[in-house]
């Protein structure tokens, strides 16, 4: 490391931090403003509202990042221009992207940084509502759904009783190829989930189909499918917030309520988000650094203005972006980082046209 990466990360870091410590004060002075009203209905306390937002803290640090990398670039290497600075090493035999490349080492660390944070949101954000009495209310029960498994077994269930853990009404199918792998169909008035061994159909009867005039048929005390083990909450076909889901979990709920019959494109969407909006914070420093050096003469003023310009033009894509993708006119993943598509390729346009 060199006195000049030295140099370079030291007035990052700073106004990196500078910006860290006060962009969660300004979400949450934009928070209350828009819900104090909602507060004093509720009859909380000032204590209360403020460990809710200390649980929030997660969630405004994981907004923040690509803003405040941006910001921090900016100025960082607008000073370093309009100081001559840049055009001293230059002098040196030292290039544009050797003066700023701790810039992305930095953006790879921030990056690990946002996705361990966005791990914490959902942490924070039940703790929140638990807090402030937001708990959202679950579901209890669902009727006449299709659910399918990882076996290529359908079940259709008249009734999903989620308190009792039970299913009134199941009917079990799965296709064959006869006469190698026989057709099975099973039906029970009734089936009971056990966390240990899964599903368990009760008092039906089960048909195996090895050819058009080969069917055997039997009655069944317990039944237990092998696999499927999914607990009754997994089986409802209910948005759960994903900001109180980490990436894992998430995709265990899509999975299922795709195997279910749903096809939940909006949380699709939010779980690549979880990836996507942390690495913009590398995308957004790459796109910076040159943009910056592109206007020696600029002061605080441009660096402020172009700061905005980026944050509002990314936040617009991102927007328009997770709608389509919402909707259906584009895949889940293209929506969610599309905008670091857009972004990454303008980056890489103007580091080419950079006068090293």
């Amino acid at each position: 490391m060199t006195i000049l990466d030295r140099l370079v990360i030291r007035d990052f870091v700073r106004l990196f931090a500078l910006f860290m410590v006060a962009a969660p004060m300004l979400f949450i002075l934009g928070d209350v403003t828009e819900n104090l009203d909602s507060y004093l209905g509720k009859g909380l306390t000032v204590g209360q509202v403020a460990i809710g937002y200390f649980y929030q803290l997660p969630l405004f640090v994981s907004w923040g990042l690509p803003v405040a990398a941006l910001i921090a670039t900016i100025f960082t290497v607008n000073n370093m221009t309009r100081h001559s600075e840049v055009a001293a090493a230059k002098a040196g035999g030292i290039s544009f992207y050797r003066l700023f490349a701790a810039l992305p080492l930095l953006g790879v660390v921030l990056t690990v940084l946002g996705l361990v944070v966005v791990e914490l949101v959902p942490i924070g954000t039940r703790l929140r509502a638990e807090v402030m009495g937001d708990r959202q209310t679950s579901l209890s029960s669902r009727a006449d759904f299709i659910y399918k498994d990882r076996d290529g077994r359908a079940f259709g269930i008249r009734r999903l009783d989620v308190t009792n853990a039970q299913i009134l009404g199941i009917t079990m199918e799965r296709p064959g190829q006869e006469p190698d792998i026989p057709s099975i169909h099973a039906y029970a008035p009734r089936a009971s989930y056990d966390r240990d061994t899964g599903w368990t159909l009760h008092n039906g009867y089960l048909r195996v189909m090895a050819g058009p005039d080969v069917e055997r048929a039997y009655r069944f005390a317990e039944l237990r499918p092998r696999g499927f083990s999914e607990p009754p909450d997994r089986l409802l076909d209910q948005q759960k917030d994903p900001e109180m889901m980490g990436y894992v979990e998430l995709g265990q709920l899509i999975y299922s309520l795709q195997r279910s019959g749903s096809e939940p494109l909006e949380l699709m969407v939010e779980r690549a988000q979880k990836l996507a909006i942390p690495m913009a914070t590398l995308v957004i420093i790459l796109f910076g650094a040159p943009l910056a050096n592109s206007a020696p003469r600029g002061g605080a003023a441009y660096g402020v203005g172009v700061s905005l310009a980026v944050t509002i033009i990314y936040l617009m894509l991102f927007k328009v972006a997770g709608a389509a993708g919402n909707a259906g006119a584009i895949s889940p993943q293209v929506a969610a980082w599309l905008p670091n598509v857009v972004f990454g390729l303008a980056s890489i346009g103007l580091l080419v046209r950079v006068r090293t």
